[in-house]
């Protein structure tokens, strides 16, 4: 039984050891796991290992506090825009600065992300049968990402930057449109949550396994949170599309064919690239931001590997073929030279 004591001790599970879960390590063999049982477990552990976005993170420790001139917001040598001569050249309260900046970017784009996915992850819950454990997975999963956009938003707000974030991608985009896909078109809602949680899960996954003990302690913690619960929302929602998708009809998976490459590859780039307004105000030269991320094969293969999970489970699923694997090369999300393998068979 779930009980007060073992919920109150889900905010001790992190430390400065804290390793970060395999994802899905709560269902190591989900392939053969009966779909509703998996979603119950997710529920289960919804329950005792959960945070909050105020009782789990002491805001006001003094080694939480935001300076923007600790070199523990520096950019390392291994990322695409900290390793150009541009950026080690500059005074290194300015390096500082610019990676408070790109971090703080990241999660005020997650709060605008989070904000999409938790309307539309409720409208989708609104139409299930009584009954449905979906419907408590949805919204525990509801009120994680409304700690986690808590989370962000109070980082944001404590680098005392104003940000605008992208609000004009999120209308491009048709904000409105993807919220009404949790209702008539699931599965395209649940590709949009892939794309738009599987890139940013990556990049802090390798943050914290390569740089753990050089990242500022609430950046830190942030992050070990946030792919904590992560680690439950992905698992769903690849399950889903297992579940959902091989029974679908030919246009909507035509459909769904189409616009997965699309979403992704402008979802990663916009988590995985410095945004306009960084570049604006540290007047980072056009030069540059070609040598970090327009023309640097390193880049590209980042992209490559933060976007081979969704990539893999199109294929498993059909989505891909020797037409639209074009487009997804298009996106620069599919390797030149990698094949097109064989979808799995059933």
């Amino acid at each position: 039984m779930e009980t007060k004591t073992t919920i109150q001790r889900a905010g001790e599970l992190l430390g400065l050891n804290y390793e970060v879960p395999e994802e899905e390590r709560i269902g190591a063999d989900a392939r053969t796991a009966r779909y509703l049982e998996l979603i119950r477990r997710l529920s289960h552990q919804s329950v005792v290992k959960h945070f909050d976005a105020y009782a789990d993170i002491d805001w006001d420790s003094p080694e939480y506090k935001i300076d923007p001139d600790d070199p523990r917001f520096e950019l390392g040598a291994d990322d695409v825009l900290g390793g150009t001569q541009w950026y080690r050249s500059l005074p290194a309260g300015v390096r500082s600065r610019i990676g408070l900046q790109l971090f703080a970017t990241f999660m005020k784009i997650g709060v605008m992300f989070e904000n999409v996915l938790k309307r539309g992850l409720l409208g989708f819950a609104l139409d299930l049968p009584n009954g449905s454990p979906e419907f408590r997975y949805c919204y525990h999963e509801a009120i994680e990402e409304a700690q986690h956009s808590l989370m962000f938003q109070e980082f944001v707000n404590r680098t005392g930057l104003d940000l605008p974030g992208l609000n004009g991608f999120w209308d491009r985009l048709g904000t409105n449109i993807i919220i009404s896909y949790g209702r008539r078109f699931p599965e395209l809602f649940f590709v949009f949550v892939l794309c738009g949680e599987d890139p940013i899960d990556h990049v802090q996954r390798q943050l914290l396994h390569k740089r753990r003990e050089e990242i500022h302690p609430l950046l830190r913690r942030i992050m070990q949170i946030h792919v904590t619960e992560e680690a439950r929302h992905l698992s769903f929602a690849r399950h889903y599309l297992r579940r959902h998708v091989p029974g679908m009809g030919a246009w909507r998976k035509a459909n769904l064919a189409f616009r997965a490459p699309l979403i992704l590859g402008g979802a990663s780039q916009m988590m995985m690239q410095a945004s306009p307004s960084l570049i604006r105000d540290f007047n980072v030269p056009k030069e540059v931001v070609d040598e970090a991320y327009r023309k640097n094969p390193v880049h590209r293969q980042h992209m490559y590997e933060a976007t081979s999970k969704l990539r893999g489970l199109c294929v498993e699923l059909g989505l891909v073929n020797k037409w639209s694997v074009h487009l997804w090369r298009a996106c620069g999300i599919w390797p030149a030279n990698e094949m097109l393998p064989e979808p799995a068979t059933a």
